[in-house]
C-alpha cells in the first residue's frame, strides 16, 4: 500500500538521459517501499514528456510530479501539451508544479525578472484557456510568499514549498486555510556526527542561501541576516535540514505533518550526487510509514 504522507523528492540523477533506466528502476524500488509519490525537478521543461513519461511507465500506481516547472521556460500552450500527453497515457498520475524560479537563473537565459506573481497570474489564466486546460485539482504551485501562497489554494490544489523549516509549514497552512494541499520538500541526512552532517547540509544550501525569494523567506520567518551568511548558522541549517538516526529524520517528517503539511517530499542529501541513495530509500521507509 503506497503511502500518501510521504514522498521523495529528487534532481540530478534523476533527470540524466543516460541515467534514465536506472532511474526508472529506483522509480519502482520506491514504490514498491510504499513512497506515494515522487517529485523531480522539471527545470526548463526541456523533454518533461519524456522525462516523466518514462518514470511514470516504470511505476503502477505511485504520483510523479514536476517539482517544479519554470513559468519563465515554457509556455502555456506546451506545458499543457506535455501535461496532456502524460495524461492520456497515464491518467490521474501525474501531478504538475509550477514556479515562478529566481531572477539569477531566469536572466541567464536572456530574459528579464520581473513581477513573477503577475507573469504566475497570466500564465494561470494562459492555462485555463487552453483545450483541454490543465485540472486545478492536478495543479500545485511553488509558493513561499502570503501572496503566491493564497493564489496557490485559488487557483490550484495547493503549494509546494521548497527549502522551508517546520514553522514555515506553520505559516503557510494559516495562509491558505484548511481546504489546499500543502507538500513541503524537506531535506535529510542519514548521519549522527553534528560536524559531518552539518557540512553535508551546507553543501546542499550554498546555492540556495544565494537566491533572494529563499532568504527573503527564512528572514520573513525570524532568521536573522546573520544566520543566512557563510554557509548558514548552526541554527538555520538544523531547521532547513534535518540529520541524525532514522528516528530523528522520523521525528522531523511528523512534525511536518503536525503542522499542516499533507504529505512531506523527502530529500535524501548524503554528500555524493552521483548515486541514487537508494539503501537509504529502504531505511527511511521503515521508520515514516
Amino acid at each position: 500500500m503506497l503511502n500518501s504522507n510521504v514522498g521523495i523528492w529528487g534532481n540530478g540523477n534523476w533527470l540524466d538521459p543516460a541515467r534514465r533506466t536506472e532511474a526508472c528502476e529506483v522509480a519502482a524500488e520506491i514504490e514498491e517501499l510504499g513512497y506515494g509519490s515522487l517529485w523531480l525537478s522539471a527545470g526548463f521543461g526541456e523533454g518533461m514528456p519524456s522525462v516523466f513519461g518514462d518514470l511514470l511507465a516504470a511505476t503502477k500506481h505511485m504520483t510523479v510530479a514536476s517539482g517544479i516547472l519554470s513559468i519563465w521556460h515554457s509556455t502555456a500552450a506546451d506545458t499543457t501539451s506535455a501535461f496532456n500527453s502524460l495524461e492520456q497515457l497515464h491518467p490521474g498520475r501525474f501531478l504538475l508544479g509550477l514556479g515562478a524560479s529566481h531572477g539569477r537563473i531566469v536572466e541567464a537565459s536572456n530574459q528579464t525578472y520581473e513581477r513573477p506573481f503577475s507573469r504566475m497570474v497570466n500564465y494561470l489564466d494562459e492555462l485555463d484557456v487552453q483545450q483541454p486546460s490543465v485540472p486545478h485539482d492536478r495543479l500545485v504551485l511553488a509558493a513561499l510568499g502570503p501572496r503566491m501562497l493564497k493564489l496557490a489554494s485559488e487557483r490550484s490544489s495547493g503549494a509546494h514549498p521548497y527549502f522551508v523549516p517546520v514553522e514555515y509549514t506553520a505559516f503557510a497552512r494559516e495562509v491558505m486555510g484548511s481546504n489546499a494541499q500543502l507538500i513541503p520538500e524537506q531535506g535529510v541526512v542519514l548521519e549522527t556526527d553534528p560536524q559531518l552532517a552539518r557540512a553535508i547540509a551546507r553543501n546542499h544550501m550554498e546555492l540556495y542561501l544565494g537566491l533572494p525569494n529563499y532568504t527573503n523567506n527564512l528572514i520573513r520567518l525570524g532568521f536573522s541576516e546573520d544566520d543566512i551568511r557563510d554557509g548558514g548558522s548552526d541554527h538555520l541549517v538544523d531547521a532547513i535540514v534535518a540529520w541524525g538516526d532514522l528516528d530523528a529524520i522520523a521525528e522531523r517528517v511528523a512534525a511536518q505533518l503536525a503542522a499542516g503539511a499533507d504529505s512531506v517530499c523527502v530529500q535524501v542529501l548524503n554528500g555524493d550526487s552521483s548515486e541514487f541513495p537508494r539503501q537509504q530509500y529502504s531505511d527511511l521507509a521503515k521508520v515514516l510509514f
